[in-house]
Protein backbone atom coordinates (compact mmCIF):
# COMPACT_ATOMS: atom_id res chain seq x y z
CA UNK A 1 0.00 0.00 0.00
CA UNK A 2 1.37 3.38 -0.97
CA UNK A 3 1.69 6.01 1.72
CA UNK A 4 0.35 9.40 0.74
CA UNK A 5 2.80 12.07 1.85
CA UNK A 6 2.03 15.66 2.77
CA UNK A 7 4.53 18.43 2.03
CA UNK A 8 2.87 21.53 3.44
CA UNK A 9 5.58 23.99 2.40
CA UNK A 10 5.39 22.87 -1.22
CA UNK A 11 1.64 22.57 -1.26
CA UNK A 12 1.07 26.09 -0.03
CA UNK A 13 2.69 27.37 -3.21
CA UNK A 14 0.89 24.96 -5.56
CA UNK A 15 -2.20 25.90 -7.55
CA UNK A 16 -4.67 23.02 -7.56
CA UNK A 17 -7.36 22.47 -10.15
CA UNK A 18 -9.90 20.67 -7.96
CA UNK A 19 -12.26 19.87 -10.82
CA UNK A 20 -9.50 18.15 -12.73
CA UNK A 21 -8.30 16.32 -9.62
CA UNK A 22 -11.81 15.11 -8.83
CA UNK A 23 -12.30 13.84 -12.37
CA UNK A 24 -9.00 11.97 -12.09
CA UNK A 25 -10.28 10.39 -8.89
CA UNK A 26 -13.57 9.41 -10.54
CA UNK A 27 -11.60 7.78 -13.35
CA UNK A 28 -9.39 5.72 -11.04
CA UNK A 29 -12.37 4.36 -9.10
CA UNK A 30 -13.04 1.83 -11.86
CA UNK A 31 -9.48 0.93 -12.84
CA UNK A 32 -9.06 -2.84 -12.79
CA UNK A 33 -6.49 -3.99 -10.20
CA UNK A 34 -6.12 -0.43 -8.91
CA UNK A 35 -3.71 -1.31 -6.11
CA UNK A 36 -1.38 -3.10 -8.51
CA UNK A 37 -1.49 -0.12 -10.88
CA UNK A 38 -0.58 2.24 -8.03
CA UNK A 39 2.41 0.06 -7.10
CA UNK A 40 3.56 -0.25 -10.72
CA UNK A 41 2.97 3.34 -11.85
CA UNK A 42 3.07 5.57 -8.74
CA UNK A 43 3.81 8.70 -10.77
CA UNK A 44 0.41 8.34 -12.45
CA UNK A 45 -1.30 9.23 -9.17
CA UNK A 46 1.03 12.00 -7.94
CA UNK A 47 -1.16 14.89 -9.04
CA UNK A 48 -4.18 13.50 -7.21
CA UNK A 49 -2.12 12.94 -4.06
CA UNK A 50 -0.76 16.48 -4.21
CA UNK A 51 -4.28 17.84 -4.60
CA UNK A 52 -5.46 15.90 -1.54
CA UNK A 53 -2.49 17.00 0.58
CA UNK A 54 -2.86 20.61 -0.45
CA UNK A 55 -6.62 20.64 0.15
CA UNK A 56 -6.16 19.17 3.65
CA UNK A 57 -3.90 22.07 4.56
CA UNK A 58 -6.11 24.62 2.83
CA UNK A 59 -9.35 23.41 4.43
CA UNK A 60 -8.24 22.57 7.96
CA UNK A 61 -4.96 24.35 8.71
CA UNK A 62 -4.88 27.59 6.75
CA UNK A 63 -5.99 30.70 8.67
CA UNK A 64 -9.04 31.35 6.49
CA UNK A 65 -10.10 27.92 5.28
CA UNK A 66 -11.11 27.26 1.70
CA UNK A 67 -14.61 26.23 0.61
CA UNK A 68 -13.30 24.75 -2.63
CA UNK A 69 -10.91 22.53 -0.66
CA UNK A 70 -13.69 21.48 1.73
CA UNK A 71 -15.93 20.57 -1.19
CA UNK A 72 -13.21 18.59 -2.97
CA UNK A 73 -12.41 16.56 0.15
CA UNK A 74 -16.01 15.84 1.06
CA UNK A 75 -16.80 14.77 -2.50
CA UNK A 76 -13.82 12.40 -2.45
CA UNK A 77 -15.01 10.93 0.85
CA UNK A 78 -18.55 10.63 -0.42
CA UNK A 79 -17.47 8.73 -3.54
CA UNK A 80 -15.48 6.23 -1.45
CA UNK A 81 -18.21 5.84 1.16
CA UNK A 82 -20.85 5.35 -1.53
CA UNK A 83 -19.14 2.04 -2.44
CA UNK A 84 -20.35 0.60 0.88
CA UNK A 85 -23.95 0.53 -0.38
CA UNK A 86 -25.27 -1.49 -3.32
CA UNK A 87 -27.51 0.60 -5.55
CA UNK A 88 -28.46 -2.05 -8.15
CA UNK A 89 -26.34 -0.28 -10.73
CA UNK A 90 -23.36 -1.27 -12.89
CA UNK A 91 -21.44 -3.96 -11.00
CA UNK A 92 -18.18 -2.61 -12.38
CA UNK A 93 -18.58 0.45 -10.16
CA UNK A 94 -17.68 -1.75 -7.17
CA UNK A 95 -14.44 -3.10 -8.62
CA UNK A 96 -12.33 -1.29 -6.03
CA UNK A 97 -14.63 -1.37 -3.01
CA UNK A 98 -11.85 -3.06 -0.98
CA UNK A 99 -8.91 -1.16 -2.47
CA UNK A 100 -6.10 -0.48 0.01
CA UNK A 101 -5.26 2.68 -1.92
CA UNK A 102 -8.77 4.08 -1.56
CA UNK A 103 -8.74 3.11 2.11
CA UNK A 104 -5.49 5.05 2.55
CA UNK A 105 -7.06 8.13 0.97
CA UNK A 106 -10.16 7.74 3.14
CA UNK A 107 -8.12 7.46 6.32
CA UNK A 108 -5.84 10.35 5.40
CA UNK A 109 -8.78 12.71 4.92
CA UNK A 110 -10.88 11.43 7.81
CA UNK A 111 -8.03 11.66 10.32
CA UNK A 112 -7.45 15.36 9.66
CA UNK A 113 -11.12 16.23 9.27
CA UNK A 114 -12.16 14.36 12.41
CA UNK A 115 -9.61 16.22 14.53
CA UNK A 116 -10.83 19.53 13.09
CA UNK A 117 -14.43 18.67 13.98
CA UNK A 118 -13.50 17.40 17.44
CA UNK A 119 -11.60 20.61 18.23
CA UNK A 120 -14.91 22.48 18.04
CA UNK A 121 -16.41 20.51 20.94
CA UNK A 122 -15.53 20.91 24.63
CA UNK A 123 -14.95 17.22 25.27
CA UNK A 124 -13.76 17.71 28.85
CA UNK A 125 -17.01 19.45 29.74
CA UNK A 126 -19.03 16.59 28.26
CA UNK A 127 -17.14 14.07 30.39
CA UNK A 128 -18.27 15.91 33.53
CA UNK A 129 -21.97 16.03 32.64
CA UNK A 130 -24.75 13.89 34.05
CA UNK A 131 -25.33 12.01 30.81
CA UNK A 132 -28.97 11.06 31.30
CA UNK A 133 -29.91 14.57 32.33
CA UNK A 134 -27.87 16.01 29.47
CA UNK A 135 -29.62 13.84 26.89
CA UNK A 136 -33.07 14.69 28.23
CA UNK A 137 -32.34 18.42 28.27
CA UNK A 138 -30.94 18.41 24.74
CA UNK A 139 -33.90 16.46 23.37
CA UNK A 140 -36.36 18.80 25.11
CA UNK A 141 -34.75 21.80 23.40
CA UNK A 142 -34.45 20.30 19.93
CA UNK A 143 -37.95 18.87 19.74
CA UNK A 144 -39.20 22.47 19.94
CA UNK A 145 -36.21 24.70 19.10
CA UNK A 146 -36.16 28.52 19.12
CA UNK A 147 -37.21 30.15 15.87
CA UNK A 148 -34.42 31.03 13.44
CA UNK A 149 -33.93 33.41 10.53
CA UNK A 150 -33.52 30.50 8.12
CA UNK A 151 -36.67 28.83 9.43
CA UNK A 152 -38.66 32.03 8.94
CA UNK A 153 -37.24 32.40 5.44
CA UNK A 154 -38.41 28.92 4.46
CA UNK A 155 -41.87 29.49 5.92
CA UNK A 156 -42.46 33.03 4.71
CA UNK A 157 -40.32 33.82 1.67
CA UNK A 158 -39.02 30.77 -0.19
CA UNK A 159 -40.35 30.67 -3.76
CA UNK A 160 -41.25 27.60 -5.78
CA UNK A 161 -37.84 27.85 -7.46
CA UNK A 162 -36.20 27.71 -4.04
CA UNK A 163 -38.41 24.78 -3.06
CA UNK A 164 -37.26 22.87 -6.13
CA UNK A 165 -33.64 23.64 -5.22
CA UNK A 166 -34.27 22.38 -1.69
CA UNK A 167 -35.62 19.09 -3.04
CA UNK A 168 -32.73 18.70 -5.48
CA UNK A 169 -30.04 19.20 -2.82
CA UNK A 170 -31.65 17.03 -0.16
CA UNK A 171 -32.49 14.25 -2.65
CA UNK A 172 -28.90 12.97 -2.50
CA UNK A 173 -29.54 11.88 1.08
CA UNK A 174 -33.33 11.53 1.04
CA UNK A 175 -33.40 8.90 -1.70
CA UNK A 176 -31.18 6.50 0.27
CA UNK A 177 -32.48 7.35 3.73
CA UNK A 178 -31.69 5.01 6.65
CA UNK A 179 -29.00 3.08 4.78
CA UNK A 180 -26.39 3.91 7.42
CA UNK A 181 -28.68 2.67 10.19
CA UNK A 182 -28.71 -0.73 8.51
CA UNK A 183 -24.94 -0.99 9.02
CA UNK A 184 -25.27 -0.93 12.82
CA UNK A 185 -27.73 -3.77 13.42
CA UNK A 186 -25.60 -6.91 13.10
CA UNK A 187 -24.57 -8.62 16.30
CA UNK A 188 -26.04 -9.91 19.55
CA UNK A 189 -29.77 -9.38 20.01
CA UNK A 190 -30.86 -7.14 22.89
CA UNK A 191 -33.44 -4.48 23.71
CA UNK A 192 -31.46 -1.65 22.10
CA UNK A 193 -30.91 -3.61 18.90
CA UNK A 194 -34.62 -4.45 18.85
CA UNK A 195 -35.74 -0.82 18.98
CA UNK A 196 -33.26 0.14 16.27
CA UNK A 197 -34.49 -2.73 14.10
CA UNK A 198 -38.04 -1.52 14.63
CA UNK A 199 -36.95 1.96 13.59
CA UNK A 200 -35.24 0.59 10.46
CA UNK A 201 -38.33 -1.39 9.51
CA UNK A 202 -40.46 1.73 9.76
CA UNK A 203 -38.00 3.70 7.65
CA UNK A 204 -38.08 0.88 5.07
CA UNK A 205 -41.87 0.69 5.04
CA UNK A 206 -42.02 -2.77 6.56
CA UNK A 207 -40.52 -4.16 3.36
CA UNK A 208 -43.10 -2.51 1.09
CA UNK A 209 -41.44 -0.25 -1.45
CA UNK A 210 -44.38 2.14 -1.74
CA UNK A 211 -44.21 2.81 2.01
CA UNK A 212 -40.44 3.15 2.27
CA UNK A 213 -39.67 6.69 3.39
CA UNK A 214 -37.40 7.35 0.43
CA UNK A 215 -40.34 6.52 -1.85
CA UNK A 216 -42.16 9.52 -0.41
CA UNK A 217 -39.18 11.65 -1.42
CA UNK A 218 -39.42 10.22 -4.93
CA UNK A 219 -43.07 11.29 -4.97
CA UNK A 220 -42.06 14.87 -4.16
CA UNK A 221 -39.45 14.95 -6.93
CA UNK A 222 -41.93 13.54 -9.43
CA UNK A 223 -44.36 16.35 -8.68
CA UNK A 224 -41.81 18.81 -10.10
CA UNK A 225 -40.54 16.58 -12.92
CA UNK A 226 -37.16 16.44 -11.21
CA UNK A 227 -34.67 13.64 -11.87
CA UNK A 228 -35.42 10.61 -9.67
CA UNK A 229 -31.90 9.14 -9.77
CA UNK A 230 -30.22 9.23 -6.31
CA UNK A 231 -27.13 11.23 -7.33
CA UNK A 232 -28.66 13.33 -10.09
CA UNK A 233 -28.06 16.57 -8.19
CA UNK A 234 -24.79 15.74 -6.45
CA UNK A 235 -23.14 18.77 -8.08
CA UNK A 236 -25.54 21.07 -6.21
CA UNK A 237 -24.81 19.73 -2.74
CA UNK A 238 -22.70 22.08 -0.58
CA UNK A 239 -19.72 20.66 1.25
CA UNK A 240 -21.41 21.20 4.60
CA UNK A 241 -24.23 18.87 3.61
CA UNK A 242 -21.86 16.24 2.23
CA UNK A 243 -19.94 16.45 5.51
CA UNK A 244 -23.11 15.52 7.39
CA UNK A 245 -23.47 12.44 5.21
CA UNK A 246 -19.80 11.48 5.53
CA UNK A 247 -19.86 11.96 9.31
CA UNK A 248 -22.65 9.40 9.40
CA UNK A 249 -20.35 6.91 7.68
CA UNK A 250 -17.55 7.48 10.18
CA UNK A 251 -19.70 6.74 13.21
CA UNK A 252 -21.84 3.97 11.70
CA UNK A 253 -18.97 2.00 10.15
CA UNK A 254 -16.83 1.86 13.31
CA UNK A 255 -18.23 -0.14 16.19
CA UNK A 256 -16.02 1.77 18.64
CA UNK A 257 -18.10 4.84 17.78
CA UNK A 258 -21.41 3.10 18.41
CA UNK A 259 -22.37 5.37 21.31
CA UNK A 260 -21.59 8.43 19.20
CA UNK A 261 -23.82 7.01 16.49
CA UNK A 262 -26.70 6.55 18.92
CA UNK A 263 -26.30 10.14 20.11
CA UNK A 264 -26.25 11.31 16.50
CA UNK A 265 -29.37 9.33 15.59
CA UNK A 266 -31.14 10.65 18.68
CA UNK A 267 -30.47 14.20 17.49
CA UNK A 268 -31.78 13.40 14.02
CA UNK A 269 -34.99 11.78 15.15
CA UNK A 270 -35.63 14.49 17.73
CA UNK A 271 -34.91 17.55 15.58
CA UNK A 272 -36.26 16.59 12.16
CA UNK A 273 -39.98 17.29 12.83
CA UNK A 274 -39.28 20.94 13.72
CA UNK A 275 -37.04 21.45 10.68
CA UNK A 276 -39.47 19.78 8.29
CA UNK A 277 -42.37 21.81 9.66
CA UNK A 278 -40.74 24.87 8.06
CA UNK A 279 -40.58 23.13 4.68
CA UNK A 280 -44.17 21.95 5.04
CA UNK A 281 -45.34 25.47 5.89
CA UNK A 282 -43.59 26.75 2.77
CA UNK A 283 -45.38 24.16 0.66
CA UNK A 284 -48.76 25.12 2.11
CA UNK A 285 -48.06 28.82 1.46
CA UNK A 286 -47.08 28.04 -2.13
CA UNK A 287 -50.27 26.07 -2.64
CA UNK A 288 -48.49 22.79 -3.35
CA UNK A 289 -50.24 19.41 -3.33
CA UNK A 290 -49.88 16.97 -0.46
CA UNK A 291 -47.75 14.76 -2.74
CA UNK A 292 -45.31 17.66 -3.17
CA UNK A 293 -44.87 17.67 0.63
CA UNK A 294 -45.20 13.92 1.23
CA UNK A 295 -41.80 13.27 2.79
CA UNK A 296 -42.05 16.23 5.17
CA UNK A 297 -45.59 15.30 6.21
CA UNK A 298 -44.59 11.72 6.97
CA UNK A 299 -41.57 12.63 9.09
CA UNK A 300 -43.38 15.30 11.06
CA UNK A 301 -45.88 12.60 12.00
CA UNK A 302 -43.59 9.67 12.81
CA UNK A 303 -40.26 11.12 13.93
CA UNK A 304 -41.63 12.56 17.16
CA UNK A 305 -42.34 8.95 18.15
CA UNK A 306 -38.98 7.79 16.83
CA UNK A 307 -37.24 10.42 18.93
CA UNK A 308 -38.88 9.08 22.07
CA UNK A 309 -37.86 5.55 21.12
CA UNK A 310 -34.28 6.62 20.66
CA UNK A 311 -34.17 8.48 23.98
CA UNK A 312 -36.09 6.13 26.24
CA UNK A 313 -35.33 2.74 24.67
CA UNK A 314 -31.84 3.19 23.21
CA UNK A 315 -29.78 6.11 24.57
CA UNK A 316 -30.79 6.02 28.24
CA UNK A 317 -30.37 2.22 28.59
CA UNK A 318 -26.93 2.50 27.02
CA UNK A 319 -25.89 4.94 29.76
CA UNK A 320 -26.37 2.13 32.27
CA UNK A 321 -24.68 -0.44 30.05
CA UNK A 322 -21.58 1.73 29.40
CA UNK A 323 -21.25 4.07 32.39
CA UNK A 324 -17.59 4.93 31.77
CA UNK A 325 -18.07 5.76 28.08
CA UNK A 326 -21.65 7.09 28.22
CA UNK A 327 -20.46 10.69 27.69
CA UNK A 328 -19.79 9.67 24.08
CA UNK A 329 -23.57 9.73 23.57
CA UNK A 330 -23.41 13.46 24.32
CA UNK A 331 -20.45 13.85 21.97
CA UNK A 332 -22.34 12.18 19.15
CA UNK A 333 -25.39 14.32 19.80
CA UNK A 334 -23.49 17.60 19.98
CA UNK A 335 -21.34 16.87 16.95
CA UNK A 336 -24.37 15.93 14.89
CA UNK A 337 -26.18 19.08 15.99
CA UNK A 338 -23.19 21.23 15.03
CA UNK A 339 -22.68 19.51 11.67
CA UNK A 340 -26.40 19.50 10.87
CA UNK A 341 -26.86 23.17 11.74
CA UNK A 342 -23.90 24.04 9.51
CA UNK A 343 -25.40 21.97 6.69
CA UNK A 344 -28.82 23.54 7.18
CA UNK A 345 -27.37 27.03 6.95
CA UNK A 346 -25.53 26.13 3.73
CA UNK A 347 -28.69 24.71 2.17
CA UNK A 348 -30.60 27.84 3.18
CA UNK A 349 -27.95 30.00 1.45
CA UNK A 350 -28.27 27.92 -1.72
CA UNK A 351 -32.06 28.26 -1.65
CA UNK A 352 -31.84 32.03 -1.14
CA UNK A 353 -29.43 32.32 -4.07
CA UNK A 354 -31.83 30.38 -6.28
CA UNK A 355 -34.72 32.59 -5.19
CA UNK A 356 -32.69 35.73 -5.87
CA UNK A 357 -31.83 34.51 -9.37
CA UNK A 358 -35.49 33.69 -10.05
CA UNK A 359 -36.55 37.17 -8.95
CA UNK A 360 -33.88 38.87 -11.06
CA UNK A 361 -34.79 36.83 -14.12
CA UNK A 362 -38.39 38.05 -13.88
CA UNK A 363 -37.45 41.71 -13.48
Amino acid sequence: MQTIQTDRQTNRQTAINYDRAEQQFIDILEIEDLDKKVAAEPERFRDLEKAISFSLWSAYQSPTGDNAAHLFLQRILYRINRLKFFWYDDLHRYTNENSAYLLAILKQIEDVWSQWELAQIDVEALQLEDVKQGLKERAAVDVNPPDSADGRYFREQMTEAGYRQLLAITSVDGLVEASQLSRTLAGVANDVQAVMTRLLMEEYGGGRLARKHSSFFTTMLAQFDLNLEPEAYLALVPWESLAATNYGFIISERKRYFLRYIGSLLYFETSIPAAFTNYQAAGVRLGLSSDAMAYWNLHIKVDALHGRWMLDDAALPLVDRYPAQAWELLLGYDQQRLISERAGAAIARAVRETDDLAVRSRS
